[in-house]
């Protein structure tokens, strides 16, 4: 598939990389030559330098077979009018980056798509609605839903308390007596491993477990962890992230925003109705315990400096705030981030052009997640033909050994499937798969 991409920032350079790996013919586009040059040397892609507004530039990326156009700059005004001039000139689909949220109300699709943008995505909202999930799941440091919430895939750290320290995979999941599990993976250091029935977890490995989501309260208490209500929330930042998780937020839980600059807290008061804005600096720790971060239930740190967000979760985890959440754009710190003991990592970029990635997919792909730190998808296809995938169980489909099938979602019904499961016609599917193995899962789903 020829893709043209325009921006070679995080979001346009991590999707790259991640088309880039499925030898994808990949045009990269920006004005900055040395972004450029960085995305040349590590990618397999073909860059040019210019604005994807102009005609010449847009015809020197052969738009006009071009399948997939992609405007990811910072500009969203550019943005959408890249796609739109892209669809004009023969771009079969058009997806573009934006951050007012009046663009994104379902009343306005068909606007854009009669002007010649197909879909409009947002990092900040992908991130804000990640945030408030989490939040609803705050026992667990991640949580992807499938099979429209049906079916779950949670992580948590493995600690000394932990009654799985020193039990197998397969003990794990035959100790669920009332209701099924499926160990999917162990995140080791910076190591993703797909567990073997006799694999024996460690105290310190990250867990990844498959369970029906009726069943997440059971889940909580089966591997160890703490069932807490989330009430107060301290958010530190003065980023649109910030504004629209607070925005999310504020009408179930009591919010507390730190805010550095006084311009920025005017705006987010103005744009705020139940949340207190606080005008300080969100890096002085004594200043956040002065407002009550001992009191809090979850403190998000998300200012534009990893650094900050980091030592400042941390140091809430030491206070004893039950949940932490940490914007952490820059991917060289996730794995230490995780590793120090940050409760949860959010990455906007990844997570928005992991969205994005689903449209390039082979098969019917319905969702498409990443797990913080995890060198491995989570994808959601849907049985959408007669095949050898209704003839045959599991075990005779020949998945790769880095690849498992996770659950099965039946109109109503869910399957947290063993070796034995035969699929149906309409059955969605869930597979967590290593990149190595995920052309293969696709061909098999196609």
């Amino acid at each position: 598939m020829k893709i043209t991409i325009a921006g070679a920032g995080a979001v346009g350079f991590h999707l790259a990389a991640l088309l880039a790996v499925e030898n994808q013919d990949i045009t990269l586009i920006d004005k900055d030559e040395e972004v450029l040059e960085h995305a040349a040397t590590h990618l397999d892609v073909m860059t040019i330098k210019g604005d994807a507004t102009s005609f010449s530039i847009l015809k020197e990326a052969n738009i006009v077979k071009t399948k997939l156009f992609i405007a990811v700059t910072t500009n969203e005004s550019a943005n959408i009018l890249m796609a739109i001039i892209a669809k004009q000139m023969g771009a079969k689909k058009t997806i573009a980056r934006v951050d007012n949220p009046e663009y994104l109300e379902e009343s306005h699709e068909k606007e854009f798509r009669v002007l010649g943008v197909d879909t409009l995505i947002s990092p900040s909202q992908i991130a804000a609605q990640e945030i408030q999930k989490l939040l609803q799941r705050s026992s667990f440091s991640d949580v992807s839903e499938f099979g429209d919430g049906k079916i779950a895939v949670v992580g948590f750290t493995v600690d000394t308390s932990s009654p799985l320290v020193g039990k197998s995979v397969r003990q794990i999941e035959q100790l669920s007596v009332h209701f099924q599990v499926k160990g999917i993976a162990i995140l080791r250091g910076d190591k993703t491993i797909i567990p073997q029935e006799s694999s024996i977890l460690s105290k310190g490995d990250h867990l990844y477990l498959a369970v029906q989501n009726k069943h997440i309260d059971e889940a909580v208490k089966f591997v160890g962890k703490q069932m807490k209500m989330i009430k107060n929330i301290m958010i530190i930042g003065g980023t649109q992230l910030a504004l629209r998780t607070a925005k999310l937020l504020e009408k179930k839980y009591s919010i507390s925003l730190v805010i550095k600059e006084k311009y920025v807290a005017k705006q987010f008061i103005e744009e705020l109705e139940n949340t207190l804005v606080i005008k300080a600096d969100p890096g002085n720790i004594d200043i956040l315990r002065e407002e009550g971060l001992e009191k809090m239930d979850a403190f998000i740190a998300l200012t534009p400096n990893a650094e900050i967000n980091i030592l400042a979760s941390l140091i809430a985890e030491e206070t004893g705030v039950y949940k932490t959440i940490a914007l952490v754009d820059n991917t060289n710190y996730t794995h230490i981030s995780q590793n120090i003991g940050i409760d949860t990592i959010i990455n906007k970029k990844l997570l928005a052009a992991n969205n994005i990635f689903r449209f390039v997919r082979k098969g019917k792909v319905e969702a498409i997640a990443s797990l913080q730190g995890v060198e491995a998808e989570v994808i959601e296809f849907e049985i959408y033909k007669e095949n050898r995938l209704i003839r045959n169980p599991i075990c005779e489909l020949h998945l790769p050994e880095k690849a498992v099938v996770a659950g099965v979602v039946r109109g109503e019904k869910t399957f947290i499937p063993d070796e034995h499961f035969c699929f149906q016609l309409g059955d969605k599917v869930i597979v967590f798969a290593q990149p190595e193995a995920i052309k293969k899962v696709e061909e098999t789903f196609k």
